[in-house]
């Protein structure tokens, strides 16, 4: 599965929410994840280098990618379970080329004007790549919102604005919290911070939402069909019965070849599949 924060606006928090949400994919719900940096200020990268010097968290990989990276995408969708691509504040090659691909896109927007004046061009780069990839999900989601109670109409403004196009908006917000810059400076993620603080809350309900699951288990399962799919299939086989979509080598889901994991991988193995092949070198197209 392949999932895009981008958008045109720059300092809306795409770096930031593509690895929380990275995080909350590694850790809550078992994916295996590698991160793409579209980016040339290298936000993400940089944050990877520093999550991946301190061994006590799961490991995340990452590369660098510039141009055309249409191809590179679907490589390395085959090898995890999801590719978080995080783009640049700009309409680049980049940006289209992963929307013709992805499943989802994720489009970060402050309740401020500026920010708002992106939607219509934003819209029409949508309906553009649905002509080639229909099933995008596109989605707007207003961050660093203000706490103040006087400032709520400014967001449900924004919502509204979104709301004119044919796109989808995330019920669910982030708000302006000095944790998200605390947690990103030092390669962590909020959740890991204080996993059951306010910001980690509002990651996971617009990753849950994003992904229209009701809990992290539910979207774990769904990233993992195959080992489902295998536990059924040796009920099955004790009951007497034979299953005709299982393999030796995986397991035959949607016209695509999956290759099953063992059933005795624990939460951590799980977590880390990604990390455990070597280590991708970072390059540019």
């Amino acid at each position: 599965m392949i999932v895009l924060i981008g958008g045109e606006k720059g300092g809306s928090g795409k770096s930031c929410l593509a690895q929380n949400i990275a995080v909350f994919l590694t850790t809550e719900c078992n994916a295996s994840v590698i991160m793409v940096d579209c980016d040339p200020q290298r936000t993400t990268s940089d944050w990877i280098q520093a999550r991946n010097n301190n061994p006590k968290l799961a490991s995340i990989n990452c590369v660098q990618l510039y141009g055309k990276i249409r191809n590179d995408l679907l490589s390395l969708e085959q090898h995890y379970d999801v590719v978080i691509v995080d783009c640049g504040g700009q309409d680049n090659l980049a940006l289209r080329a992963t929307m013709s691909v992805a499943a989802y896109i994720l489009m970060p927007l402050r309740p401020k004007r500026r920010d708002l004046k992106t939607v219509c061009h934003m819209d029409d780069i949508v309906a553009t790549c649905k002509m080639i990839n229909p099933k995008l999900r596109a989605s707007f989601v207003i961050t660093q919102c203000p706490n103040l109670p006087n400032q709520a109409n400014r967001i449900l403004e924004a919502k509204e604005v979104c709301k004119t196009y044919d796109i989808n908006v995330l019920d669910a917000i982030t708000y302006c919290r000095n944790v998200y810059d605390d947690s990103e400076e030092s390669g962590l993620s909020v959740i890991e911070i204080d996993p059951n603080g306010k910001a980690a809350d509002e990651i996971r309900t617009i990753a849950c939402e994003l992904f229209q699951v009701d809990c992290a288990a539910n979207l774990e399962d769904r990233l993992h069909p195959a080992l489902l799919a295998q536990s059924a299939g040796k009920g099955q086989m004790h009951n007497g019965l034979t299953n005709s979509g299982l393999t030796n080598n995986g397991l035959l889901n949607n016209g695509l070849l999956h290759q099953t994991q063992p059933t005795h991988l624990n939460t951590k193995q799980r977590g880390q599949n990604g990390t455990q092949r070597p280590q991708e070198k970072r390059y540019a197209i």
